[in-house]
């Protein structure tokens, strides 16, 4: 059971420390140069954390099994920060922005699931 239930623990933890943050990103910092510190930073403690987590040291090694969805993760990445921050910057509140925009994604990947990984939709599914 913990097994299961840890990741979401720390996926809603860090979402809510992750909002706060990002409608406190200051407004008079450009977006762009704020991101770069940002992730500047996530390098340095992924890099920490590969370290101190992988049996395998060997890090240029590692970054050849990357195929096309890491390169596409990074993009993305910087495209949700810019969207969230823009969000914030014009004036949602931090407890309806995530709602909305949360409900739009669960609703379209619904159709995700179904189309591009063949997961069956059940009536009860669609009724919750």
């Amino acid at each position: 059971m913990w097994q299961m239930l840890w990741p979401v623990l720390l996926v809603v933890g860090a979402n809510i420390i992750y909002h706060i943050s990002a409608k406190s990103t200051p407004g008079n910092i450009d977006l762009f140069a704020s991101l770069t510190l940002t992730y500047l930073i996530a390098g340095v403690v992924s890099l920490l954390m590969f370290f101190l987590t992988s049996g395998q040291k060997n890090l240029v090694q590692e970054f050849t099994k990357a195929n096309w969805a890491t390169y596409l993760l990074g993009i993305v990445l910087v495209l949700l920060e810019v969207g969230w921050i823009y969000m914030y910057r014009v004036g949602w509140k931090i407890s309806v922005a995530s709602v909305v925009a949360n409900i739009g994604l669960a609703c379209t990947l619904l159709f995700v699931g179904v189309l591009f990984y063949k997961e069956v939709l059940t009536i009860r599914q669609l009724s919750g």
